[in-house]
């Protein structure tokens, strides 16, 4: 007699799904898959932890069955696969959420209520979804150790990333240079581009054209294009695409340089003639600012992120300001 039940054909995949997962429980299969390849050849997968002070998601759903996948088909191989689970007790969103339970406004209030009392807070509301994802991550079948996680606010775990940030260091690995991020001025701290996002919404915004004039060519512009004219004290350069054409376009008393439209043409030619030109700063008072740099800057450089979908083509670079701007601009030197 067959050891095997036979698989009906109705589809009624929940109850055959919960049945699945009663076995594993019961038979203490995910155990056994990590005692069976104990001491073999090992394979690591970072997993980046979920922060429990937010209910899960849809999103969640998808990235905790996708992340499962390759730990097992790895441990089906042979490999001795580490499958802790953890918890992202850090960070902005939890701050926020605590500063709205407790109806705080920014820094200097959280200062006045106390920081001592704001963290044992903070500690507390990273708990509060915590059997909502382990359930959440039992019923999809994610299989890692939920009963000793890894938690990013215990000591064991701060010093770990101390130590290992120690040993990044004496091997010579760390360098000091500049990053261009975005800084909130209510919460006193710089922002990631992720934290950014969670507010990001689609706007309308005016921008303007701006005229560089050619240095050595009277009656010569660059038009650049920005949606950021409050940066323009800041200007260094100006950036073009070699493969975008460009036109010299005249209207009688002065000679225009931008992208090729329906104009009347008097030149047409490629980016990369207009590389290494040099314009006139906007404003006295840059040359002296920039110091001894003032010769590298207020030039023509090139990167392939200037498209023709919006504005002249070529694009005014606040090295301060912007993080492509940044990025170009130290390439350039």
């Amino acid at each position: 007699m067959s050891r095997y039940k036979k698989v009906t054909t109705d589809l009624n995949f929940v109850p055959r799904e919960e049945k699945v997962l009663e076995f594993w429980n019961e038979n203490h299969v995910f155990e056994k898959t990590i005692e069976k390849n104990k001491g073999k050849e090992p394979y690591t997968f970072y997993d980046g932890p979920p922060t429990a002070n937010g209910k899960p998601h849809i999103g969640h759903i998808l990235t905790r069955v996708i992340k499962d996948i390759i730990p097992r088909y790895r441990v089906m191989k042979g490999y001795d696969v580490l499958r802790i689970a953890g918890w992202d007790t850090h960070g902005l969103p939890v701050e926020l959420e605590v500063e709205k339970e407790l109806g705080l406004d920014g820094k200097k209030q959280i200062e006045e209520y106390g920081v001592e009392p704001f963290i044992a807070k903070c500690k507390e509301s990273v708990w509060k979804y915590k059997s909502e994802w382990e359930r959440m991550s039992e019923r999809v079948g994610y299989w890692a150790d939920m009963e000793h996680p890894y938690v990013t606010y215990d000591n064991t775990y701060i010093e770990s990333e101390w130590w290992a940030l120690k040993k990044i260091a004496e091997q010579g690995l760390l360098y000091k240079g500049h990053k261009v991020v975005p800084y909130c001025p209510r919460c006193g701290t710089a922002l990631s581009s992720h934290e950014v996002a969670q507010g990001y919404k689609d706007i309308e915004e005016k921008s303007a054209t701006v005229r560089f004039a050619l240095k050595d060519k009277p009656g010569v512009f660059i038009l650049a294009w920005t949606t950021t004219p409050w940066t323009l004290p800041s200007n260094l350069a100006l950036c073009v695409n070699l493969d975008v054409d460009y036109a010299a376009v005249s209207n009688g008393s002065e000679t225009l340089i931008m992208a090729s439209k329906n104009w009347s043409i008097k030149e047409e030619f490629k980016g990369g003639d207009l590389v290494g030109l040099h314009y006139e700063p906007l404003f006295a008072f840059q040359p002296k600012a920039v110091g001894k740099g003032a010769d590298k800057a207020w030039v023509v450089v090139h990167d392939d992120y200037v498209t023709t979908e919006e504005g002249t083509g070529i694009v005014h670079m606040a090295p301060a300001f912007g993080e492509d701007d940044a990025r170009v601009c130290r390439k350039f030197g």
